[in-house]
């Protein structure tokens, strides 16, 4: 939790965060400037113990404001004659920028650099600073970052946010469903009223009308596949492709708040018409594993010790899985889950390798996600995922956005 930033700067030696760039898909500024709208050439300074500082275009203060924060117009710097004394060299107009801001805010020590930048640009700049001043080390972190523990755990209108997209986005598969069942089938394929077959790119059209109207977006595109797509985990399907009676439609949606925010992540597992009895044998031991990794997961669990629990389950019910051949994909080929906030996948993290010590810890928002996935010996897939809360007062997992398991939808075979 935000909370929680300047202890956690304190036990890293970091006297001050940088972060750089847009709001829009750049979750630290989004995060550090209240979700206030700014653009590219926004810089936020904040130094430990105080309050950040947003440094915006003129043309932005009056949203900057909005953050709550103080403002200061980059014009004060006057970048532009910084830019002419350096002849252009917008590197070290750049450097010569970040040195006037530091000390104007007094920031010394060293500084971490956060954010969403082209990495080269970022890297360059980095060294230029570092070259120029010698009362700041600009630094950066690789994994565990100070973001990476302050997201692990949320606040209450952190919760809030993301029950709400949750709530929104299961409107939405309720409105897929509905949608399916309301077409007839023909010769085993479901059919349009003009008696075209129903494809998936007609079924994903209808999926963002329906996002756009709950006030959400999907930066990372729907996932809508059917058998052997649906057998790839991250198969989004064939938009030509009709839609077949019999066959697994995996429909993963991860929509976020509309303009950048909160991300919710949420996958059921369907066939329409009826299941054959291989996929309802499948459905059956991936629906006994969540509801037993559900029943059986405990505040501060270990993440990675549940990974090694559902490939246990699965393992006793026959399937491969990556602990019994790591490089199968087939099977149980996917870690248990993972977190969910400003990212759509941040911690914690449930694969089991050494040294993940990530847990469900009081306040985590995190995915419980188990699947199987047969592409060519089987032509399916099966994947069933909630979005959970660590109820820090009553020790267990919640259920942010519930929605049926059923496997079969019905669908009209009337003329």
């Amino acid at each position: 939790m935000k909370a929680d930033l300047d202890r956690l700067m304190a036990e890293r030696g970091f006297d001050a965060l940088v972060t750089t760039g847009p709001s829009a898909n750049n979750p630290t500024m989004y995060y550090l400037a209240n979700g206030v709208s700014v653009t590219e050439v926004t810089m936020l300074v904040k130094k430990r113990g105080q309050t950040p500082t947003l440094i915006v275009s003129s043309y932005e203060r009056d949203e900057a404001a909005k953050s709550g924060l103080p403002v200061v117009e980059r014009s004060k710097y006057d970048p532009v004659r910084l830019l002419n004394e350096e002849r252009g060299d917008q590197l070290r107009a750049n450097a010569r920028l970040w040195e006037v801001v530091f000390a104007d805010l007094d920031v010394r020590g060293t500084v971490a650099l956060y954010g969403r930048e082209e990495q080269g640009r970022a890297l360059a700049l980095a060294n230029e600073v570092n070259a120029r001043q010698s009362d700041v080390r600009v630094v950066g972190e690789f994994a565990n970052t100070v973001f990476d523990a302050v997201w692990t755990t949320k606040d209450v209108d952190e919760v809030a946010r993301i029950r709400s997209v949750g709530a929104r986005t299961v409107g939405v598969v309720g409105n897929t469903a509905a949608f399916l069942s309301s077409h007839r089938a023909v010769d085993d394929v479901l059919v349009k009223k003009d008696g075209s077959p129903l494809t998936i790119g007609d079924v994903k059209r209808e999926i963002r009308l329906w996002l756009a109207e709950a006030d959400l977006e999907d930066p990372g595109g729907v996932i809508f596949a059917i058998g052997r797509d649906a057998g790839v985990p991250h198969s989004r399907g064939e938009d030509d492709q009709p839609i077949a009676l019999g066959e697994t439609i995996v429909y993963d949606i991860s929509p976020r708040e509309a303009g950048g925010g909160y991300y919710f992540d949420f996958t059921r597992t369907w066939c329409l018409g009826f299941a054959p009895p291989e996929i309802e044998k499948a459905y059956r031991d991936v629906l006994e594993t969540f509801e037993t990794i559900l029943a059986e997961a405990k505040v501060n669990d270990l993440c990675r010790g549940l990974q090694q629990r559902v490939c246990q389950l699965l393992e006793a019910r026959g399937h491969p899985t990556v602990r019994s051949d790591p490089r199968t994909n087939r099977g149980y080929v996917t870690s248990l889950g993972h977190g969910v906030g400003l990212n759509i996948h941040e911690h914690p993290f449930f694969s089991d390798y050494e040294g993940n010590v990530d847990t469900l810890a009081p306040g985590c928002i995190a995915t419980i996600e188990p699947g199987l996935y047969y592409p060519d010996d089987g032509g399916f897939g099966i994947r069933i995922e909630d979005c959970l809360w660590m109820d820090p007062a009553m020790g267990r997992l919640e259920n942010l956005a519930d929605f049926s398991k059923e496997l079969v939808l019905p669908v009209n075979n009337g003329v």
